[in-house]
């Protein structure tokens, strides 16, 4: 039992924090059609951006100075860069944000350099929530899972209950109508592309002090992200919800499983004789096979659910 709970508040608070990371990319291709690959660079970007500013004035005031920065970013890219190349389709789209994630990457590395930055949490944050089974509870990761769902909340209210949700979604499918009525539809996508890059910010102030803030730090997050945007079907909110949760829990119970499919067979009385090969792959613990686990996860929904698992059917 004790091992059930602290796992499955760990696999929460991890999935909450991979809710953070990918609405924001889940908002702008569901918003746009665009997938955005700088999504982790900006989150990358509000770390530091936080770092910076918490030497300044303080952690509070960077919590919201850095995501409205990178938001600031968003827009300007979005107008400058994304919105002159939409016309070419999704591979140039790709291509410019890719360049964009370089560009922030070789940037911050310029800044602060390659190693570690001293980005500590506030006074508020530090030490344990609470204490179960002996086990502490930071303060931190409930304040991760706090801000993401909020955000849930927040977003699922301004898309389904607010005029401008409704103009934005309008502007998706039918942008000339839209137009028609009076609404600017390249501002509602640079809205959209700017709201989206300060999600991201966001996540990485409240996450980079609780876990590491490193030039490393994107691409520890930026293939997994895509992973839950897949899995849960894109564009979907509530699925991308859905698949952070199912992945944050499922790699972490992963973890902490130090048995093998040979123990399994074992039990059994069951001992599979092979060559050498055979016998290395059934002596593969959990553990050491959960950083492959959504990749596997995520071929299997594409084979049996491409739309993914809250995703909308194709007409």
């Amino acid at each position: 039992m004790e091992f059930f709970t602290i796992s499955m508040l760990n696999g929460l608070s991890y999935g909450l924090l991979l809710f953070m990371l990918s609405s924001g990319l889940t908002l702008i291709f569901s918003m746009m059609g665009v997938l955005n690959f700088a999504h982790a660079a900006l989150y990358m970007l509000g770390a530091y951006l936080a770092f910076l500013f918490s030497g300044l004035v303080g952690y509070w005031p960077a919590l919201v100075i850095a995501p409205i920065l990178v938001g600031v970013l968003g827009v300007v890219f979005e107008q400058t860069c994304l919105r002159q190349v939409h016309k070419y389709g999704h591979v140039a789209e790709l291509l410019v944000t890719f360049g964009l994630a370089y560009i922030i990457a070789e940037v911050v590395q310029l800044i602060w350099g390659r190693n570690v930055v001293p980005y500590g949490l506030p006074e508020q944050l530090r030490g344990p929530l609470f204490t179960i089974y002996g086990t502490q509870f930071p303060r931190s990761r409930a304040f991760i899972m706090l801000v993401a769902l909020l955000m849930l909340v927040s977003l699922w209210l301004l898309l389904k209950r607010t005029r401008i949700g409704y103009v934005i979604q309008a502007a998706l499918t039918h942008p000339d109508m839209v137009s028609a009525l009076g609404h600017n539809v390249p501002r509602v996508f640079m809205l959209v592309f700017g709201s989206g890059a300060a999600l991201a910010g966001l996540a990485g102030v409240v996450a980079g002090n609780t876990y590491v803030t490193e030039p490393a730090m994107a691409d520890a997050v930026g293939p997994i992200i895509f992973v839950v945007v897949v899995v849960g079907g894109m564009g979907s909110l509530g699925g991308a919800f859905v698949a952070s949760l199912l992945i944050g829990v499922m790699q972490t119970f992963a973890v902490a499983i130090d048995r093998s499919l040979a123990d399994l067979l074992a039990l059994f009385g069951l001992h599979f004789s092979g060559g050498v090969g055979v016998q290395q792959v059934l002596r593969l613990t959990v553990a050491q096979v959960s950083p492959i686990l959504p990749y596997l996860l995520m071929v299997l929904i594409l084979i049996f659910r491409p739309r993914g698992l809250m995703g909308a059917r194709e007409t």
